[in-house]
């Protein structure tokens, strides 16, 4: 592979501009052998022994997000979910974590009803609030922060650099949860993060027809070492056929985002001034409490991730994302299609999601089409 001095828009757009060896083919194959032939002396010179642990398509979509983050190593696998927990699996029993209290849903969860069966000690706090965090961290007890930013769905800015320095003046490592940032903005290694994790069914593959989990790592440490053979012993593999779609799909990255980004711009500054919207939370907005961060720690763009609050409660919320045509009702984010989902509904009465909100994820349609659409669901489905 190749690739020194590339920008990051070209070794996604190429990625990394591998040539397969056999046929040079252009587009890399995708490698389905479960078991490999040893050699006469029953060595494996090859690398590959079995297909849980080796896969040649797989390697290849790790060197792209690896050279995207800057990252000493990269490892995939089967779900966002699976890449976070690895990460906290893989710290012995007892350890003391530090976690945000609004993060994606799904991980709050696990953390909050199924971590301390594995001896893990969770206390979540506010992330954006530097002296929070600093109070939360225990030296020689906090093993791992973990941070998302910006916070889904409300759009909370951390400053990575500060945490890290926090994290690593207790003894413990930093991982951030970089998933709606990706690469292309934030790249949470050069900032002093130890681990970024991606769900990689989001932006990277960003087509909606994948579930991935990505993590990449500074330095692959005795830690890192830990999480890979954890991924091999307990299951936690993507098959080949996602890892090829995942490279697919990383190679209109920078074009996707570029699009998502302005689409959400021009959406979070139209509806600012809605009068059926109490307020938006976009981090590219001068009055949101993030912003200085976030143009500090995000290169290129704020991300396509927006939320609207709205006068009505709840009740408004739910009736007007019932009305839209365009946008689609549905979980997830980071795809081509623009999705609007009222958070509260489903992640239930514990949810820290204000009823009143809507998170939309911005695709790559006309942002035009997208506010009109908009305009006339708030309205209550007239023009």
């Amino acid at each position: 592979m190749t690739g020194a001095g590339w920008s990051p828009r070209t070794l996604a757009a190429q990625a990394l501009g591998h040539i397969d060896a056999a046929t040079r083919a252009v587009v890399p194959p995708i490698h389905v052998s479960t078991t490999f032939l040893r050699d006469a002396d029953n060595q494996y010179r090859s690398g590959n022994i079995y297909g849980r642990a080796d896969n040649e398509t797989v390697r290849q979509a790790e060197a792209v997000i690896a050279a995207l983050e800057g990252a000493g190593a990269a490892m995939l696998l089967g779900s966002g979910m699976s890449a976070a927990t690895a990460v906290f699996l893989a710290l012995a029993p007892g350890a003391h974590v530090v976690a945000p209290r609004v993060m994606y849903w799904a991980l709050r969860n696990w953390l909050l009803t199924d971590a301390s069966h594995w001896g893990l000690r969770v206390e979540t706090v506010d992330m954006s609030d530097l002296e929070a965090l600093r109070a939360a961290v225990r030296p020689g007890e906090t093993r791992l922060v973990w941070l998302e930013t910006p916070g889904n769905p409300l759009w909370t800015l951390t400053d990575i650099a500060a945490a890290a320095g926090i994290a690593h003046a207790a003894g413990a490592r930093l991982a951030v949860d970089s998933t709606c940032a990706t690469p292309l903005l934030t790249r949470p290694l050069a900032l002093g993060a130890d681990i970024v994790m991606h769900a990689a069914t989001k932006y990277l593959n960003g087509h909606s027809d994948v579930i991935a989990g990505a993590l990449a790592t500074s330095r692959p440490d005795e830690f890192w070492a830990r999480i890979r053979r954890n991924r091999s012993m307990l299951g936690q593999i993507l098959g080949p056929l996602e890892a090829y779609l995942l490279l697919r799909g990383m190679r209109t990255l920078p074009l996707r985002l570029q699009a998502a980004c302005a689409g959400a711009m021009e959406l979070a500054t139209r509806l600012a001034g809605h009068e059926r919207v109490a307020g938006v939370l976009y981090p590219g907005l001068p009055g949101h409490p993030g912003h200085d961060i976030a143009r500090r720690q995000m290169q290129g763009g704020f991300g396509g991730m927006l939320s609207i609050r709205l006068h009505g409660g709840a009740a408004a919320a739910v009736a007007t994302a019932a009305r839209v045509a365009l946008w689609k009702r549905a979980t997830s984010l980071g795809g081509v299609e623009s999705l609007i989902e009222h958070r509260a509904s489903i992640e239930g009465p514990d949810s820290p999601c204000p009823p009143d909100l809507l998170r939309l994820s911005v695709g790559i349609e006309d942002p035009g089409d997208l506010y009109d659409d908009l305009d006339q669901a708030l309205r209550g489905g007239t023009a």
